[in-house]
């Protein structure tokens, strides 16, 4: 069911499952974080990484490796290219949460 192709998509002419929608939701929220790290940065006037850079890099990177894991694609190379960025962000958002706490970005902290 998740490799079949997205029906009421076919008026548009593309064929996307629901796995490929997975893969690109997860591309986008991966690659957008350096977006939202770009307008923290430039409010900031230095360079800040905001915690939403890591939720977006995690949830992303598992998106991503979901959708090379479990979709008819299957690639290898996809894997291990998302493989390392899931748990590096995992242990930066570990470190991020242990250094400044669950509320940093309230007013205060």
């Amino acid at each position: 069911m998740m490799n079949l192709p997205i029906e009421w998509l076919f008026w548009t002419g593309l064929h996307i499952t629901p796995w490929k929608l997975i893969g690109y939701t997860g591309a986008l929220m991966f690659g957008g974080r350096w977006l939202v790290q770009f307008i923290a940065s430039k409010r900031a006037g230095k360079p800040v990484i905001p915690r939403v850079f890591w939720y977006m890099s995690v949830l992303g990177s598992l998106m991503t490796l979901s959708y090379f894991l479990f979709s008819a694609k299957q690639d290898s190379v996809g894997v291990l290219q998302n493989l390392f960025p899931t748990f590096t962000a995992l242990y930066s958002l570990y470190l991020d949460i242990q250094h400044r706490g669950w509320h940093r970005d309230k007013a205060g902290h």
